[in-house]
């Protein structure tokens, strides 16, 4: 019987240890801002953190629908006008990552900058 208990502990402890190195829920996660202002990113460069999660807030200040796309980071979502979209990305290896309004693909151009 004691042998049985000594396995219910290890169990239990190592079910307990497993849940402390669970990755932070997505209200924990950095958050940074980028905006889509008359068919234009801003900033144009974004300093993201490389090897972590974190949240990309996306705002569109225009009067139009624009999208926020990427090849680069395998994203495409509408941004309606007035709202703006949450982004979740990472962890990135360090590096440049384009991304693009494909609605307005000349103008609406940024990157991020993993660090």
């Amino acid at each position: 019987m004691g042998r049985i208990r000594l396995v219910g502990w290890v169990v239990l402890l190592g079910a307990l240890l497993g849940f402390a190195a669970l990755p932070a829920s997505a209200d924990d996660l950095p958050i940074l801002h980028i905006t889509i202002e008359n068919a234009h990113f801003k900033p144009t460069v974004l300093q993201v953190p490389a090897g972590k999660k974190f949240k990309l807030k996306v705002l569109n200040k225009g009067p139009a629908v624009e999208e926020f796309e990427s090849s680069d980071l395998n994203r495409e979502v509408i941004v309606l006008p007035g709202r703006s979209i949450d982004v979740y990305l990472g962890p990135l290896q360090p590096g440049r990552y384009k991304v693009f309004g494909d609605f307005h693909p000349k103008t609406a151009k940024a990157e991020l900058v993993a660090k």
